[in-house]
């Protein structure tokens, strides 16, 4: 840390400051050039080259801190280097842990350059505080490291040893010696040094949190203390999750922010209110693992069978090996590195998965042969083979956690495995794995369900075994389960000819009472999966010529064959409907419905029609001047197309650039195989198509900005029952518009089957508007009184939203309420009426994600349909399952995985088995104009201008 002697001649000007406001993608020649003539008036910088002078003005950034604000702590990872530009600053140390015994040691005035840490990833060696408003410098770590290897001589005589030259005679350009020695304690304090790997993530995470979601970091108060911009454990535990599809499971999140927390690179102002929310987050696992076996509840093995859903050494293992498995595993942990584990020539008790940290392998006369990491096994060989340990097994980190599965339980479970397991082979390759069933076969034989196998084979089991006692309508999970995923790993291009020759098979050679009835049987089985195919499909089918064409032949040849054999004439009447109907709808198809605009318009008034892929859509595409082309093209329209039809009608031969731009101006590149692009904008984004060198310039449009004034004066004078009753129609109308599979082309990635989920992404759409108007309206009302009415207001919505079964809204709106802009206002909450207090926290409870979100997951057990679920979730079970678990392994498709996704899918069909009725709320002479407001809410999207409003109604109390 260093105090160079220089000063400011005057603050930074607005106009600098709004220059190093912008990322530094988006600066253009004019702003470095503003901040090149700002940095040439500080004595700092004038000994610097012109090129790391231009290099700092486009990588640094502006801070400013206001009075008694603590940047970082001693003992914190660093991941900027800050320079003064006003202001001064307090240098603390501490010699214990305990920052409130820290010392003032200096302070650091105008011109001061500290934080060279970063350059070799140590602790900071100090706290430091404003002292007053400060301004800063910030150069982030990456780009400083960048600076240093190219301009070491220049940058080092702003840094102290070991990195800048010790010159004689300079000590005002140096901290003191005691200074130098309190650092050193310091750094001794935290001689343990996080992973590098650690230290990227955790600037990862804190990048990925200033850009998204800023308002999680705040100053609160924890057991009458108050902490400076810091951060809620089940904020960020809850954020993580919703964030990144890799993070599998909300313990995983737990324990990521739990690893950031022991080792030091969470701000230490940010541990004692983070570290109890952690803990309270993760107990429930832990609980759940240390109770002995016998004494697990149900919830127990729920929250264990979870995680073991997505350990990579039981990745091979069935989800009923896994069930088994949490019911006798076993948590065990140790606190010191070097701690053995069991020694080479040991007898095998144990099998172990290592949960967090590493092990090393050591065998005697090599030494260490090599690392186990978290998520890996060991111990197993011992176990099956009954042999001695091959191996001795040393911890190589403190704190490690292990799973462990003693040998009793692991013979009775994993050895016996392939005793309950029927692996068929052709040419000495498996092509169907099968696993005994648990559930009964109402024939007495045993059942047994398909684990994986080649699509043909699975298509082959599943005609072979098909039941043909139930009538084709009727629920048959096991084929259900095929017909609904099939798509994933055999299109209908391969599944129609396999099942036109399973139709046509030749009987083997027997009696003829043999032969007529093995023909009759096969022919049964494949028109009973095609009618179960296309009652799934239902109008996807009408986009497949083939698929079609399937149908008339298939209804042909049945026609025909009925009349010799009278076993097929009750299925006749149900194909020929089939066939009439997809022919039909095929024929009146070729007139492409035309969408005047995706979400915008009158349109939204008449009652939803689902949208198709050979549908048409209006869509203005804008320019960087603000001024639009309209375009006619395909719903499944791909980027590549959309820029193509635009440079068509612009008469343009230059390369454009699609772009989707966000009310906050935010810039989202759009690929050329991205499909149905026009269907991923956020409520008041746009689409721009501009030439590479335009795109800095590009800015959002005014009316992208959302409303200016509140709409309370015209909903305040409606019933809150009608207007939670024309929401719910709509968003039943939305909710039935969604096709089954537009939820696997959501998970899988629909440029893989090059098909539209706009139906899925309009419910989506809504539930995030519906949640944005209760942010919108509240942040615009300026009244106090006025306030506190619309929270009542929404809460009764809500409340209304349950009782007709619309979770969506319902969460929508309990969200919105809870969003930092709204939560944030204390005055407006003080004033509720206790009694609207109390169902709000009682809402809040059904909101709560801990063990899976189980508070949700019950109460809709108890719902009968019809029911609008809480879409988000459902989308992040299958995202989690898809995610966790292997599409396809040593070859074969993992027919497990395409079951859980079935089961989750069957959730959204149980939830439409009943058509809503229109009659649970009587109508109000006043329903027409209810019904258009709900159907045309506008919202502000930006979460910063928000916030921003929130602040003027509420300022922060000092």
């Amino acid at each position: 840390m260093v105090a160079v002697q220089t000063s400011l001649n005057s603050s930074p000007s607005a106009e600098w400051i709004c220059c190093l406001d912008k990322r530094p993608s988006e600066r253009s020649g004019e702003d470095v050039d503003i901040i090149l003539t700002r940095l040439r008036g500080v004595k700092t910088f004038q000994r610097f080259p012109p090129p790391l002078l231009l290099q700092i003005c486009t990588c640094a950034f502006y801070e400013c801190l206001e009075k008694g604000i603590t940047l970082f702590r001693q003992g914190d990872i660093g991941t900027s280097w800050y320079a003064v530009l006003s202001g001064s600053l307090d240098v603390k140390v501490s010699e214990t842990a305990n920052h409130q015994d820290a010392v003032t040691i200096c302070t650091l005035g105008i011109g001061t350059a500290f934080g060279e840490s970063i350059l070799d990833n140590t602790p900071r060696h100090a706290t430091i505080v404003s002292r007053e408003t400060s301004e800063l410098l910030r150069i982030e770590q990456r780009e400083f490291k960048t600076l240093w290897e190219k301009y070491r001589q220049s940058l080092a005589g702003l840094l102290a040893p070991p990195y800048g030259a010790m010159e004689s005679g300079s000590n005002n350009d140096r901290l003191t010696d005691k200074d130098n020695m309190n650092s050193d304690s310091g750094n001794k304090a935290h001689n343990k040094v996080p992973s590098e790997k650690l230290q990227r993530a955790a600037k990862v995470l804190r990048n990925a949190i200033l850009s998204r979601a800023p308002h999680m970091i705040r100053d609160r108060k924890y057991h009458l203390k108050t902490y400076r911009q810091c951060c809620v454990g089940t904020e960020l535990v809850d954020w993580l999750v919703m964030q990144s599809a890799c993070v599998l499971t909300r313990s995983h999140a737990v324990g990521m922010w739990q690893a950031l927390l022991e080792e030091g690179v969470l701000n230490h102002g940010v541990r004692a209110c983070v570290r109890a929310c952690v803990r309270a987050c993760v107990r429930g696992c832990v609980r759940a693992y240390v109770c002995r076996p016998g004494q697990r509840t149900a919830d127990d093995l729920e929250i264990i069978y979870d995680e073991l859903l997505h350990i990579k050494a039981l990745s091979h293992l069935s989800n009923t090996v896994k069930r088994e498995l949490a019911s006798v595993v076993i948590f065990e942990s140790h606190a010191k590195a070097g701690t053995v584990l069991f020694n080479q020539g040991e007898e095998g008790t144990s099998w172990y998965i290592i949960q967090k940290g590493s092990v090393n392998v050591v065998i005697y006369g090599k030494g260490v042969v090599c690392t186990l990491h978290e998520g890996d096994d060991f111990g197993k060989l011992a176990l099956v083979t009954d042999s001695p340990r091959a191996a001795s097994i040393v911890l190589r980190e403190d704190n490690c956690h292990f799973l462990r599965v003693d040998k009793e339980d692991f013979n009775r479970i994993l050895r016996d495995v392939e005793a309950n397991t029927v692996r068929l082979k052709e040419h000495e390759q498996a092509v169907l794995v099968l696993e005994k069933s648990h559930r009964a076969s109402t024939l007495g034989s045993i059942k047994y369900t398909v684990i994986s196998g080649t699509p043909e084979k699975i298509l082959e089991h599943f005609l072979e075994t098909m039941r043909l006692d139930i009538h084709h309508n009727e629920p048959d999970p096991a084929v259900d389960d095929f017909v609904l995923m099939h798509c994933v790993f055999m299109p209908n291009s391969q599944l129609c000819p396999l099942l036109m020759a399973h139709y046509h098979v030749v009987s083997p050679p027997g009696s003829e009472q043999e032969r007529l009835e093995y023909t009759l049987n096969n022919k049964r089985r494949a028109l009973i999966l095609t009618l179960r195919w296309a009652n799934t499909h239902t109008y996807l089918l009408q986009e497949e010529p083939a698929a079609i064409s399937f149908l008339e032949e298939l209804y042909g040849s049945v026609s025909n064959d009925s009349r010799t054999l009278r076993g097929l004439k009750d299925l006749v009447p149900d194909l020929e409907k089939v066939v009439k109907l997809h022919s039909e709808e095929v024929k009146s198809a070729k007139k492409k419905t035309l969408i005047r605009q995706f979400s915008n318009g009158e349109e939204r008034l008449q009652k939803k029609q689902p949208i198709r892929n050979q549908d048409d859509i209006l869509l203005k595409v804008y320019c960087s001047d603000h001024t639009y082309t309209t375009i006619r093209i395909p719903v499944a329209a791909t980027g590549k197309e959309v820029i193509s039809a635009v440079s068509d009608k612009l008469g343009t031969t230059e390369e454009l650039l699609l772009v989707h731009l966000s009310s906050a101006g935010e810039k989202q590149l759009l690929k050329p195989n991205d499909v149905s692009v026009f269907s991923t904008l956020s409520i008041n984004g746009r689409l721009f198509a501009c030439p590479r060198e335009q795109l800095s310039g590009l800015a959002p449009l005014p009316d992208q900005e959302g409303p200016s004034a509140g709409s309370m004066s015209t909903f305040e004078l409606m019933s809150s029952k009608d207007l939670a009753y024309q929401m719910t129609m709509f968003d039943w109308e939305l909710f039935s518009c969604v096709h089954e599979h537009e939820l696997l082309y959501h998970t899988f990635g629909r440029h893989s089957f090059r098909r539209t989920t706009a139906n899925l992404d309009l419910f989506l759409r809504r539930f995030n508007q519906v949640q944005l108007w209760v942010v919108t309206e509240v942040c615009l009302c300026t009244q106090l009184s006025k306030r506190v009415q619309l929270l009542k207001k929404f809460i009764k919505i809500a409340a209304h939203c349950r009782e007709f079964k619309n979770l969506n809204s319902f969460f929508a709106i309990i969200m919105g309420m809870s969003n930092p802009a709204v939560s944030r206002l204390s005055q407006t909450w003080e004033k509720l009426p206790t009694k609207f207090k109390k169902f709000y926290a009682e809402f809040e409870n059904m909101m709560d994600p801990s063990r899976n979100h189980r508070s949700y997951r019950l109460t809709v057990t108890k719902l009968e349909p019809p029911i609008i679920p809480f879409m988000p979730l459902l989308l992040k079970d299958m995202t989690f399952t898809h995610e966790g678990n292997k599409t396809c392994i040593d070859n074969m498709v993992n027919f497990e995985k395409m079951r859980i996704i079935a089961n989750t899918i069957r959730q959204v069909r149980h939830c439409r088995s009943q058509p809503f009725n229109p009659d649970i709320c009587q109508p109000n002479k006043n329903q027409a104009e209810v019904r258009g407001y709900v159907r045309k809410l506008c919202v502000i999207d930006n979460q910063r201008a928000l916030t921003q409003l929130s602040y003027r109604l509420e300022p922060r109390r000092t």
